[in-house]
């Protein structure tokens, strides 16, 4: 039976998604806002009751509005279906889990998942991590994926639907590890870029990428992922692929960061969202609040603040 996929967001990304699906042969259905016309391969919509008829859901909608669209979809779903993400960001700041208390939630760091635990009545969650890039979907390039899950049916259904000659899936149980990984990844990417405009070699590059990951494995544990999971390709090495990336937008920010351009600028630069902008701050915020040394994150903070390249990059060996 050809399995049945809905993708839910018609930007750059959620297209990529949708074409990479529609490549192993599935039936795509996709729902975007925009004005658009059926293609060859894949269904549009502007009707989430069709995206209720499929098997498989992929979300690739910003941070800011996930709450929402997971209301509007939740009302077509039910305990049947699958639901994956590809966010690269985290709950907003405005989740509340039940016991919950006020000085809980100043300092979490909610995920994606968790809105979608308690916005809809699908049970069998996961995300999308790893290095693969939406050219590289585009194009059919050979690349790495990975789902993260607690139920192998959902890793089943992923690997049905995306893995093909070109791209390969890879899978994990840790999904609140992969979901932490890939959001802060997205803000060391933004690193990456910065140092590689201010002129940093190999080695200092190298130096630097180390300490960032060491950061965000202890954050990552803190907040409930286990250590390995940012060590992994969902983490190291989808950090890895930033460096030969330079049209990633993380990596386009860094840069104009560090040629002096304001916050708004250097997004204006990247084109499209960036979603470490808003997820820096909590990361840093998280850090201190659980009294954890976190030098790197740290120094993107001031990155955001528009310091200069010399006050910052030594500081990320501190602590």
């Amino acid at each position: 039976m050809t399995l049945k996929v809905g993708v839910v967001g018609g930007g750059p990304w959620g297209i990529a998604l949708a074409r990479a699906v529609a490549r192993t042969g599935a039936d795509v259905t996709m729902h975007t806002r925009r004005e658009a016309k059926d293609g060859r391969l894949i269904k549009i919509t502007q009707r989430y009751e069709d995206i209720g008829r499929c098997q498989l859901i992929v979300l690739a909608v910003p941070s800011n509005v996930v709450r929402e669209v997971a209301r509007g979809i939740g009302d077509h779903l039910d305990g049947s279906h699958l639901i994956v993400h590809g966010i690269r960001g985290l709950a907003p700041i405005d989740m509340h889990l039940p016991g919950e208390t006020p000085a809980d939630k100043a300092d979490a760091l909610h995920t994606v998942s968790d809105v979608l635990r308690e916005e809809t009545p699908v049970r069998r969650l996961g995300a999308l991590g790893g290095p693969v890039q939406a050219d590289e979907l585009h194009h059919g390039t050979a690349s790495a994926l990975v789902v993260g899950s607690h139920y192998p049916e959902v890793t089943s259904a992923v690997t049905r639907a995306f893995n093909g000659p070109w791209l390969r899936v890879y899978s994990t149980h840790d999904l609140k590890g992969l979901e932490l990984s890939s959001a802060m990844v997205g803000c060391m990417a933004v690193g990456v870029g910065f140092a590689k405009e201010s002129g940093a070699g190999p080695g200092l590059l190298a130096a630097l990428i180390s300490r960032a990951v060491h950061d965000a494995g202890r954050l990552a544990v803190i907040a409930g992922a286990e250590e390995p999971t940012i060590y992994g390709l969902g983490g190291y090495g989808d950090l890895l692929s930033s460096i030969a990336l330079d049209k990633r937008p993380e990596v386009i920010f860094g840069r104009a960061l560090a040629q002096g351009k304001s916050v708004g600028a250097a997004v204006e630069a990247a084109t499209l969202r960036v979603e470490a902008v808003a997820l820096i701050p909590r990361l840093v915020a998280f850090a201190r609040a659980h009294s954890v040394q976190a030098p790197a994150f740290e120094g993107l903070a001031r990155m955001l603040e528009g310091h200069k390249p010399e006050e910052i990059l030594g500081k990320f060996f501190q602590g």
